[in-house]
């Protein structure tokens, strides 16, 4: 009962107001663009040389406003979003008209997710646990090495890693493929063939993301170690002959993870931010991809279903980290 009330449900509360706000910054920032998705498309067509009389204009406007929920006050555009959050509608895409903005996303979305996902618990890992071995052994040579690496590769932004590698693996060595999410007349399919060529594809964004993640997780894995190792309990288990292997992984690293645990869910919102531009390097066929080229083209229900997935995404895993802290650390339990 304890750990309902001190744990769970203030967590389920904080899930519910941190998701409600984020869903509402949602709706209100495409507003905010400079870009009026409706004149910006009326525009075009007249560009074209499509002559349309002044009685259709204004039905055509009044139309396509209320087929994209810019009709009415900003109060009812408001309560309109929700009723289609809530029905899973986000109405049609503007750039990709008649498309729903459901059947974009879930198309998309399966790409990013295998990405970004795959990419920040390897990195997470890696980073973890090779900090934690060089923060207990701080003073080797190797441990010098990869901490000289760390610090070179650490403040290089997501692009410009990006940009490196690309250049690396497809001019230098020409590896891997520049760009895309699967080869040129493969059908995306569940065969050897397909999970192939989506692998190759995946494997420069994916490699800029774990490089990336290896040196922050490895840095701040390292210092905590180097904090840990002189703590009571780790000075008595090598006064007491406990190996130092046993002493690294079972009381040091193990101890030292509990808080890393918490970062990995707020690094997801880091590191989707970072697969956007990634994608975009690589035109991976993401929601990263897909959110660029909606803010370009002003398409308003775009913006707000990839958004809304987004927020909705990132904060139930950071949820569910919080709920899986309590089997790997007995002391919350037991407060």
């Amino acid at each position: 009962m304890n750990f309902l009330k001190r744990y769970l449900i203030p967590r389920l509360l904080q899930y519910l107001l941190v998701s409600f706000l984020g869903l509402s910054a949602v709706f209100l920032l495409p507003r905010f663009l400079p870009i009026d998705p409706i004149q910006q498309r009326i525009a075009q067509y007249q560009t074209f040389g499509v002559i349309i009389p002044p009685d259709q204009l204004e039905y055509m406007i009044s139309t396509l406003r209320s087929l994209f929920g810019l009709e009415g006050t900003l109060w009812q555009q408001y309560v309109m979003f929700w009723q289609r959050l809530f029905s899973w509608d986000f109405g049609p895409s503007l750039a990709r008209f008649p498309t729903p903005v459901s059947t974009l996303i879930a198309w998309h979305l399966p790409w990013t997710l295998g990405l970004l996902i795959s990419a920040t618990v390897i990195g997470w890992l890696v980073g973890t646990l090779v900090g934690g071995v060089a923060g207990y052994y701080h003073r080797s040579r190797a441990t010098r090495l990869l901490e000289g690496m760390a610090m070179v590769v650490r403040p290089i932004p997501y692009y410009i890693l990006a940009l490196l590698l690309l250049i690396l693996f497809t001019h230098v060595f020409p590896l891997l493929p520049r760009g895309g999410g699967i080869g040129i007349g493969v059908a995306p399919e569940f065969n050897l063939a397909a999970i192939w060529s989506i692998l190759l594809h995946a494997a420069l964004p994916a490699l800029t993301l774990i490089i990336g993640g290896i040196a922050e997780h490895f840095q701040a894995m390292k210092l905590i170690v180097q904090t840990s190792r002189s703590e009571d309990h780790v000075w008595y288990a090598r006064s007491a002959g406990v190996k130092d292997e046993t002493v690294v992984f079972h009381y040091v690293i193990r101890n030292a993870m509990l808080p890393r645990i918490t970062h990995l869910g707020l690094t997801l919102g880091v590191v989707f931010s970072g697969a956007l531009i990634t994608e975009i390097v690589f035109r991976y066929p993401g929601v990263g991809l897909l959110l660029y080229n909606a803010v370009m083209h002003g398409d308003y229900n775009l913006i707000m279903g990839i958004s809304a997935i987004s927020v909705m995404v990132i904060t139930t895993l950071i949820l569910l980290l919080d709920l899986l802290l309590p089997l790997v650390d007995p002391r919350v339990r037991h407060q």
